[in-house]
Formats: C-alpha cells, structure tokens, sequence
C-alpha cells in the first residue's frame, strides 16, 4: 500500500485515481472466506471495478433459483399469515394519497429539505473551499437528491428482489405475504421517482457499492441468500436511513411520502426476521452459518462506504478537493453521522436475532465501529408506529 507521503506527492488527478483503485482493493482484501468471495466478487468486478450500473444502459442479471411450490396451500407460519393481514390493510395510493400540489423548493433556507447543519462546511474552508450562503443550499439539494436517487435505486433492487422471494420462499404464508412486498416495492419506487423527477428535478446514477449488492442478490441461487440480503440488509439499512431523513427534515411532503414508506418497511424488515431465524439457527450447518455470517459482515462494509456520496463529490470538487478530503467530510458531517447510527442501530440488532452475531465476528463488528449498536430492539419487536413515534418524540 501506498504511503500518505507517497499519495500527497502525486499530481491530484492521479491522487485521486490512485485512492479510488486503494478503496477497491481494501474491499477486495476484506473477503477472507472462499464462499463469501465468490459470491461478492464477481459482482465486485462488475460494479466497482467495470462500474456498470454507470454505463447509461440496463442492467441484465442472470437470476438462478429454485421457485418452491405447495399444492396442498398450508397455512404454516402464523406470524407471516399475520403479518400478511397488516400488510393488505396498510396498502396505500401514492398518487392520491400524498399532497403532490405542494409545491417544493430545494433552494429555500426557510423550508429546508436537509437542516443547515447537516454538514460541516468549515472542513471545505480548511481545504481553500469557501461556499456562498446560496451555495450552501445548492450543494444541499444536490446532496438529498444523491440520498433519494440511492434509495430509488435501493427499491428498484428491493421490487426484483421481492419478487425473486416470493417465488422461493419456502412457506405459503410466506409467499402471500410476498406478494404484498413486491406491490410495496412497486409503489416506493413510483413516488421516490416521482418525487425526485418533478420536485428536485435531478437523479443521480447508482453508487457502485449499491450495484455490487443488488448484483449479489440477484445472481445468488440460495433463497435463504436473497432473504438475507434484502429483507435483513438492504430493508434494514433502508429503513434507519429513511427514518434519519424523516425526523430532520421540515419538507411536508417529503416528510409524508417517508412516513408511509417506513410503515412498509418495517413489515419488511419484521418478514426477513420471521422468516431467518429458525432457518438459520435450527436448519444450517455451523459451516454455512459462518458463511452468512461473514457475507453480511461484508455487506454492512459496503452498505457504510454506501454513503460517501462520491458521485456527488465527483459533480462539486473532483480536481478541486482530494478525495479523501471529501471522506474527512462526509464522515464528519454531523447528518450523516446520524445516518450511520440510525442506519446501524436498525441493521445489528437484526443479525444478533438471527443468529449472524456470534462472538466469532463480534471482534470484526468492533473493529469498525459497529458493535455497540448490537443491544437494539430486533424488527419484531419494533412496529412502524413504535418507530415512527420515537422519531417524532426526537425531532
């Protein structure tokens, strides 16, 4: 590896290069297991290295699983059945149900979509990078739009997923809960575009750590696999991350539209817990456990180097500000800082429930700063309204 003295001497541009390929690599290095590499590392190559999710096109995934019927339609896991009933009578219209007549402007300081402090912008001066007031709000609004953009695309990915599970998932109460999920999924992704393309007006490209995920789990055969990574991982970062922005920021319809989808989301992240915790504990060798054990490990990695907003970096400063003057940032932004905790504090507590938390990887977890959100509540225990109400009581 190359030296902080050695990367200072070289000219910016090949600075910069030089710590993108480092990034990589370290993602790369951190894929110890065999199994967890041969499952994360194509997609890798595909989305970090090739970054295809950048290329203008779409994206073909070779999907491979087993779709798992019953004929006999047993009713065999009372919890899902019961998950099933709330999740028909929490459907809701996003056309007609969110105020769409609001009108929304990104650039006014006295309706902020993102509070002025969500980021340190002292950071940037100490860097030779001093911002207008009106800059601040552009930089802002580019910013929330990056935010939204990932979790559109985070849905996207969810709806394909959804859809995925359903067929192969191995209880019918599953499967008609499902089916429920992926209208959730369809819905989220109308109004995130919706609102993205006619109140912010600007959508950015998928972050290539993101691609890598949603790579992963669409190609992965095992539908234990797909659970894991979307019901557990994505839903569950997804759902801290949209309740962070719910409880900062002051635009109404934003605020709306992030209410009703956290009520789904919850559902979700509650479906993965039901559905893996017996799996995993009870129906899984110690081998394939370790396995999934340390494939989420490296997931939540790439899930945390999810949010440093390169893409928003590369459109603001590249040439101007190294790139690791831009982690210094984001890392120390207070907003996003708040990001990680909600996020994580959500994720943890969900792998300790399953099974996936053994004093085995603890150390790992600690190591990056993750293990002291391992005492949360478990998506079982924590209703959209539960969570919904400790957001509002502290805003």
């Amino acid at each position: 590896m190359l030296s902080e003295t050695l990367l200072a001497k070289l000219p910016a541009r090949v600075r910069n290069t030089v710590d993108r390929w480092l990034e990589i690599a370290d993602v790369f290095r951190e894929l110890k297991d065999p199994r967890v590499a041969r499952s994360l590392g194509p997609a890798g190559v595909r989305g970090l290295v090739l970054q295809r999710g950048k290329q203008g096109t779409p994206t073909t995934f070779p999907a491979s699983h087993a779709a798992y019927f019953d004929w006999t339609y047993p009713s065999d896991h009372p919890d899902m059945r019961e998950l099933y009933r709330r999740a028909k009578a929490g459907q809701w219209d996003g056309e007609t149900l969110l105020p769409w007549h609001t009108s929304v402007d990104p650039l006014n300081p006295e309706v902020p979509i993102l509070p002025p402090q969500f980021i340190d912008f002292s950071i940037l001066e100490r860097h030779g990078i001093r911002l207008t007031p009106a800059e601040h709000q552009k930089f802002l609004h580019s910013l929330v739009a990056w935010m939204l953009s990932q979790f559109l695309h985070g849905e996207q990915g969810a709806l394909q997923a959804a859809a995925q599970v359903t067929e192969a998932v191995q209880f019918f109460d599953g499967k008609l809960y499902g089916g429920t999920q992926v209208v959730d999924e369809a819905r989220h992704v109308e109004v995130f575009h919706r609102y993205l393309d006619t109140k912010l007006d600007k959508l950015y490209q998928v972050n290539d750590n993101l691609f890598v995920i949603i790579d992963a789990l669409m190609t992965d055969s095992r539908w234990d696999m797909k659970f894991l990574g979307m019901q557990i991982m994505v839903e569950g970062l997804a759902l801290g991350a949209f309740g962070t922005l719910y409880k900062i920021t002051h635009e109404p319809l934003l605020k709306q539209l992030l209410k009703m989808v956290i009520q789904d989301e919850a559902r979700h992240v509650h479906y993965g817990v039901l559905a893996l915790r017996e799996h995993i504990t009870k129906h899984l060798s110690e081998s394939e456990r370790r396995e999934r054990e340390d494939w989420s490990f490296e997931v939540a990695l790439l899930m945390r180097n999810r949010f440093m907003a390169y893409e928003v970096y590369e459109e603001w400063f590249e040439g101007a500000l190294p790139r690791e003057a831009w982690r210094e940032l984001i890392y120390a932004a207070p907003g996003m800082e708040e990001f990680r905790t909600v996020m994580f504090s959500r994720l943890v507590p969900n792998l300790r429930e399953i099974g996936l938390l053994s004093e085995r990887v603890q150390a790992r977890y600690a190591s990056v700063g993750l293990m002291k959100y391992a005492g949360g509540l478990a998506a079982d225990k924590l209703t959209g309204d539960a969570m919904l109400a400790q957001l509002d009581a502290a805003a």
